[in-house]
């Protein structure tokens, strides 16, 4: 309910307001009516019963009253910031990861690229950055930032790599927030310190057989007898951050008669006897970052180390998802951005029959089109973390913007090359990267038949 109320107190105020309109309409009975124009105020109170029957006759000659105050329950006259405005810490957060991202990470980009690994370099400076624990409390030694704070944090780093922004995406948006959320207080203190300082996490949930049917699993868990630790059995695959994990957030079947209700979620020390991690996957993108399959073979883990309760698995990994999916919204918008990063001082510089590619309308034409949709990706995602921060249901908005971001990605990856022409084909800039990058958008964390699956089942609910 919006509370504020104008006042006017002096003469001079009411005239700067002059082109102030009310306008009412199907107005709800007992509302005060509220003077639109911000800044102003009244001394005396009017209240009417119905909008529509509000009338001039408290207001003099040119519509006011020095002495009539109007109050409003039902609308503010307090400047409402834009979604995409942020809060102090916040756009220092981002001003100060873009600053990084060009001058440390961009430096490196072609090299971990043409190796597929990532520069160990680069990985202490992001602990050293505090971007492994944005919203890690401060007395876990993290950042304490907002969840906003996070997903700029991504896009800013996939604007010049999204290798790096999915190592700091995962690990921030999936492992960290699960321990935050459903860890003990044994294991946030054991874990969250080394998450946000030194320990790299992956989230193990993928398996050959389940991918889109992530709860078909076939891992399992196996309690001792007196109960003190679970056996796990059972391999992973498609898991990113794999080679350099420190920590394994594992889920696992504690009860296979159960179905997906005994799915239960394990910390593991990625040093544990019996664990494998396999070689990297070959991918056509995102080759900084490892992605492995991982096996499982007779690992001991103890039962102060289950994430939440047993067989509550599920339910944690399907509300951490829908946050990484607005995460991985804010890599592609990320993606988006540093090809247009490319694109315009080309087409700014590139002339053609005596003119600037930029000023052909047709041109004109297509990147405006793709400047328009970036915006409406950023929009939707930055709405998207404030409806979670705010403790709204954001689940369709997630799946909407991870949805989208990942077409608007592709598309402005795509049209960066055809812009660039024989240049955009080759290595010499980075949109051949970002072209390939952006093309898994569309398929982790949930493909995009998946989002449309989850948005219309949503939208039969409402």
């Amino acid at each position: 309910m919006f509370r504020s109320a104008v006042l006017v107190s002096t003469r001079q105020q009411q005239l700067a307001a002059r082109s102030c309109r009310l306008r009412f309409n199907n107005a709800k009975q007992q509302h005060i009516v509220p003077n639109m124009c911000f800044g102003t105020q009244f001394s005396k109170t009017v209240r009417v019963h119905s909008l529509s029957t509000f009338s001039t006759e408290h207001l003099d000659g040119d519509g006011r009253d020095e002495d009539t105050m109007i109050e409003a329950s039902f609308l503010t006259t307090t400047t409402r910031q834009p979604i995409t405005t942020f809060t102090e810490d916040e756009t220092m957060t981002r001003d100060a990861v873009r600053q990084w991202a060009r001058e440390m990470l961009r430096p490196q980009v072609r090299a971990m690229d043409t190796a597929s690994k990532l520069d160990p370099a680069i990985l202490n400076d992001l602990f050293a950055q505090g971007y492994m624990g944005l919203e890690i409390p401060h007395e876990f030694g993290g950042s304490g930032l907002t969840f906003t704070a996070a997903c700029l944090t991504v896009e800013e780093i996939s604007r010049v790599d999204p290798s790096v922004a999915i190592l700091v995406d995962i690990h921030n948006t999936l492992t960290n927030n699960a321990v935050r959320f459903w860890g003990s207080t044994a294991l946030q203190e054991e874990w969250l310190p080394r998450l946000a300082t030194e320990c790299v996490s992956s989230f193990c949930l993928s398996e050959a057989g389940s991918g889109s049917d992530a709860f078909a699993m076939k891992t399992t868990a196996t309690p001792s007898g007196d109960g003190s630790f679970y056996t796990l059995q059972g391999n992973k695959l498609w898991i990113s951050n794999a080679r350099e994990a420190g920590v394994l957030l594992v889920f696992a079947n504690a009860d296979p008669s159960q179905g997906y209700k005994g799915i239960t979620a394990f910390m593991v020390d990625a040093e544990t006897p019996g664990i494998t991690i396999g070689q990297p996957e070959d991918k056509l993108g995102l080759k900084a970052s490892s992605t492995c399959p991982i096996h499982f073979d007779n690992v001991k883990v103890e039962s102060s180390h289950i994430l939440g309760e047993v067989g509550q698995g599920y339910k944690y990994c399907i509300n951490i998802l829908n946050e990484g999916r607005i995460g991985i919204a804010a890599q592609q918008i990320g993606i988006a951005k540093g090809c247009m990063d490319i694109a315009m001082p080309y087409l700014l510089e590139r002339k053609q029959f005596g003119t600037a590619l930029a000023d052909f309308q047709g041109m004109q034409h297509q990147y405006a089109q793709i400047a328009t949709e970036i915006h409406a990706a950023e929009v939707m995602t930055y709405n998207a973390c404030r409806r979670k921060e705010a403790g709204l249901p954001f689940v369709k908005e997630a799946s909407m913007v991870k949805l989208y971001s990942s077409q608007v990605a592709e598309k402005a990856a795509s049209k960066t090359i055809e812009w660039l022409g024989g240049i955009g084909f080759t290595k010499d800039l980075l949109a051949e990267k970002f072209y390939r990058d952006c093309k898994v958008g569309s398929i982790y964390e949930g493909t995009s038949n998946i989002q449309l699956q989850t948005i219309a089942k949503i939208l039969q609910q409402e």
